[in-house]
């Protein structure tokens, strides 16, 4: 009797066991369990809120350049300006805006082949390299019929899977693909070089220095005078401009392009920042909009945690 009352004592401290064993693993899990949605609930919120930034900076990007394109197309001067800039206050975050002509900037599809070589020579090139690589340039976007033969076997020579496009550059980091040039170069001319502008001479009033001093035949001692004296020049007299460099210039002009760059600075209201850039075109009274968007970048403050687009 005694020992069967012993046996159902121990059986009973076994289910107990067993019991709490289990109780214990259920805890665990539904622990477990809550660190899982409480680590997916996190990322959702960071998910959300990085959405909820991009589409807030895209809104405001948005808004700067559509003012850019307002203010450029209701100028009631004769002549419309080839830059300039203001700012303005939306969804209490602080925006600021510049805009300048991309008649300011080399054209790769356009521009002669000594304006190209004036650039790379004006950047550290040898004048004799600067040719040379500015024939390479002129290869690529020149049709097949006007290329030389030889160009075609020289890219696949060193390797390359591809050749020249024979054709427009489709933007300025194409640049990069023309065989022969030092990569440091094309790094240091890419901000110089434009796709859009749509004409082949330079805006002097607004131009780089390097550019100015790319122009066929510029000498530094004209450059340097000429440097000197734009600030007090008008814009908008060609006549005392080219006068400026020395008489006739080829490639200089004071006209500006349809194509602005258009840089911003946003800051929004936890300080965050963002460095929009991009390029479009005024067009004309026939179109259905107002303008044309080319290309666009957003740079985004590192801290903010909002991804590149």
């Amino acid at each position: 009797m005694a020992g069967t009352s012993a046996a159902r004592l121990h059986s009973q401290r076994d289910r107990r066991g067993f019991i709490m064993v289990a109780a214990l693993w259920l805890l665990a899990g539904l622990a477990a369990l809550a660190a899982v949605a409480s680590l997916y609930i996190a990322q959702s919120a960071a998910a959300v809120t990085s959405v909820a930034g991009a589409v807030e900076l895209e809104m405001l990007s948005t808004a700067g350049v559509e003012l850019a394109a307002y203010e450029l197309s209701s100028n009631k001067l004769a002549r419309r300006p080839t830059h300039g800039g203001f700012s303005f206050r939306l969804a209490n975050s602080n925006i600021a805006v510049e805009y300048m002509s991309e008649a300011a900037r080399i054209n790769l599809n356009m521009a002669p082949r000594s304006m190209i070589a004036g650039l790379f020579a004006a950047l550290g090139a040898s004048s004799e390299d600067a040719v040379v690589f500015a024939n390479r340039v002129a290869s690529w976007r020149s049709p097949s019929a006007e290329s030389p033969s030889s160009e075609d076997g020289a890219y696949r020579s060193a390797g390359l899977t591809y050749v020249p496009r024979h054709g427009p550059f489709n933007n300025v980091d194409e640049l990069l693909l023309v065989a022969g040039l030092p990569i440091e170069l094309v790094e240091r001319a890419l901000p110089f070089f434009t796709v859009y502008s749509g004409m082949a001479d330079i805006n002097v009033i607004d131009a780089a220095p390097e550019v100015v001093a790319a122009l066929p035949g510029m000498s530094a001692l004209r450059l340097t005078s000429f440097l000197d004296q734009r600030a007090s020049l008008p814009p908008d007299d060609p006549v005392a401009v080219l006068a400026a460099l020395g008489g006739s210039q080829p490639g200089a002009t004071v006209a500006g392009s349809t194509a602005y760059r258009v840089r911003m600075r946003i800051t929004l209201p936890d300080g965050r920042q963002s460095r929009p850039e991009g390029v479009f075109q005024l067009l004309g009274t026939g179109d259905s909009a107002a303008y044309r968007v080319f290309t666009w970048r957003d740079d985004i403050d590192p801290i903010s945690g909002i991804a590149r687009r």
